[in-house]
C-alpha cells in the first residue's frame, strides 16, 4: 500500500503553460493525488496535460488565487480528504518537500507553513523585504510567530471552508492564516525547499504595488477586528 495515494494536492494556476506541466509530473512522480484549479487560464490546462487520470478544475474566469484554493479544498473534501497540500503551478515548490509538510502535522484542524529557505540563488531582496514585513502584521494579528506568511506551499484542514474568509486573491493567504489561528490556535511551520529561477525566467502574476496594499489594507482591517471586537483573544 503506498501511503503517498492517501495525500491529496491542490495546484492553483493561473498562466503557468510554460512550467505547470513539469510541476504535475513532479508530484505524480511521487504519486500524490492531484487537484488542478485552471483559474481562468488563457489556455487551458487540460489542453497541456496528458495525464487524464486526474482531476481537473476550471473557472472560465480569473477568481484569484484565493478562490482557487478553496475551490480545490471543496473537491478534495468531497472526495473524503481531511486535509490537502496547496503548492503553486509556477515551479517554485518541489513536490519531495510534501513529506516535511507531512511529517510536521501533530494535531487536527492544524495548518502547517513550508517556510522557505531564502539562502539560494536568485531571490529577489523585495521578496525577503515583503516577506518580513508581512511576518510582523501576521505574528501582530494573531500571535504566532510566522517565519514565512508569503508562501504558497502549506498544508491546510479542509476545515478552512468554515471559516469567515472574504478575500479571494493573493490577500487569501494572510487572512486564513490569521482567521484560522483566532479559531484554532493551531499553526506550525516546517523548513523547505524551493527554487527560484532567474530574473529573465521568472513568471509571477503578485502585483508588487496592488498587491501588497490589498494586504496591507487586510492587516490593518484585521488589525481592527482584534482590538475592537477582540478577535482571537478568546
Amino acid at each position: 500500500m503506498n501511503k503517498n495515494r492517501d495525500i491529496m494536492v491542490v495546484i492553483p494556476t493561473y498562466n503557468n503553460p510554460k512550467t505547470i506541466k513539469k510541476v504535475l509530473d513532479d508530484v505524480l512522480t511521487h504519486n500524490f493525488q492531484v487537484i488542478i484549479v485552471d483559474d481562468g487560464s488563457d489556455t487551458k490546462v487540460e489542453d497541456l496535460i496528458e495525464n487524464k487520470n486526474i482531476t481537473v478544475l476550471r473557472h472560465e474566469k480569473n477568481r484569484g488565487k484565493g478562490q482557487a484554493i478553496l475551490t480545490g479544498a471543496k473537491k478534495a473534501k468531497e472526495l473524503g480528504y481531511d486535509f490537502f497540500i496547496s503548492m503553486d503551478g509556477d515551479g517554485q515548490h518541489l513536490a519531495s518537500e510534501i513529506f516535511k509538510l507531512v511529517d510536521a502535522k501533530n494535531s487536527q484542524n492544524q495548518i502547517v507553513i513550508g517556510s522557505r529557505n531564502f539562502n539560494i540563488e536568485n531571490v529577489p531582496t523585495i521578496s525577503k523585504v515583503g516577506r518580513a514585513f508581512h511576518n510582523f502584521w501576521i505574528k501582530l494579528n494573531s500571535g504566532y510567530d510566522i517565519k514565512d506568511s508569503l508562501t504558497g506551499f502549506r498544508l491546510y484542514p479542509t476545515s478552512i471552508l468554515n471559516l469567515n474568509i472574504k478575500c479571494k486573491r493573493f490577500n487569501f493567504e494572510a487572512e486564513v492564516l490569521v482567521k484560522h489561528y483566532w479559531k484554532y490556535k493551531n499553526i506550525t511551520d516546517t523548513t523547505i525547499e524551493c527554487y527560484y529561477p532567474t530574473p529573465e525566467e521568472r513568471v509571477s502574476h503578485f502585483d508588487n504595488y496592488k498587491d501588497t496594499i490589498s494586504i496591507t489594507l487586510l492587516h490593518l482591517k484585521l488589525f481592527t477586528q482584534k482590538i475592537f471586537l477582540l478577535k482571537g483573544l478568546f
